[in-house]
């Protein structure tokens, strides 16, 4: 996948977990190299990951989720927590993203929405990598750091 970027040992992308659930259904093609590039986004961030879960689901439950944990009252594409024990501790987290939400901003955008599905599941990874996009430089940051690894990902040729 992104062999270029680091050494890459495939023993240690073993033991990271990541999962695809879907509350609502999109197609999400080539899960398998997907899982391979958020585990060496981790591994090129230099942050260790034990599990995470991508729970695909719809507008109602991401606002839900974003009034009852985060006390927001607006609709949002995504919402990531890290769910670590520690600062130090191998990351656990979930990433919820609005099937919804994502659809529409592809259309809004005039991007295809395979890529811009890919582009806010990137965007939730480097929030567990420590990407914070609250201020303008900050968010700079994460879609110069988005778009390197969309670069990397539909360049590579593998697939399931």
């Amino acid at each position: 996948m992104f062999e270029n970027v680091v050494n890459f040992d495939i023993r240690n992308l073993t033991i990271m977990a990541v999962s695809f659930h879907f509350e609502k259904s999109v197609v999400l093609k080539n899960r398998t190299k997907l899982k391979n590039a958020i585990k060496q986004i981790f591994k090129v961030e230099q942050r260790a990951l034990a599990s995470l879960d991508v729970i695909f689901c719809s507008d109602a439950y991401l606002l839900q989720i974003n009034q009852t944990y985060l006390q927001h009252n607006y609709f949002t594409d995504i919402i990531t927590f890290d769910l670590s024990e520690s600062m130090d501790a191998d990351i656990m987290g979930e990433i919820y993203i609005s099937v919804d939400t994502v659809k529409s901003n592809a259309s809004r955008f005039k991007v295809d929405l395979n890529h811009e599905l890919h582009r806010v599941i990137f965007h939730g990874v480097l929030h567990l990598c420590s990407f914070n996009d609250k201020s303008p430089a900050q968010s700079r940051a994460m879609s110069k750091a988005e778009d390197k690894y969309l670069e990397l990902y539909f360049s590579s040729k593998t697939s399931d």
